[in-house]
């Protein structure tokens, strides 16, 4: 079951808003969320609006419709916060004993 506020396209501004407030609620994946913006920024970003390090919109759109099906709607904020945590433990899970 979605609510209004998770029901947003992902990549508009208000799933964005929303994601945002998500991560913030969780001040240790701060880094790694800075680390992804990095990491998926379009090459070349600060030269095309909206001048953000954001993911480009075909890339985003390939990745929820992989995820979720369909065509790729039904991603919650809180989807975020877990890959998130995702990110930050797969270093921890590639090391060698």
């Amino acid at each position: 079951m979605t609510t209004a506020a998770t029901s947003s396209r992902p990549g508009s501004l208000r799933w964005a808003v929303a994601s945002a407030i998500a991560v913030a609620r969780h001040p240790s994946l701060w880094v790694t969320g800075l680390r992804q913006a990095r990491v998926l920024a379009r090459p070349g970003w600060w030269w095309r609006p909206p001048f953000l390090p954001v993911p480009d919109r075909d890339y985003l759109h390939f990745r929820m419709v992989t995820m979720y099906g369909g065509d790729g709607d039904a991603s919650a904020p809180a989807d975020l916060v877990t890959y998130l945590r995702w990110c930050r433990s797969w270093p921890a899970a590639t090391r060698r004993p």
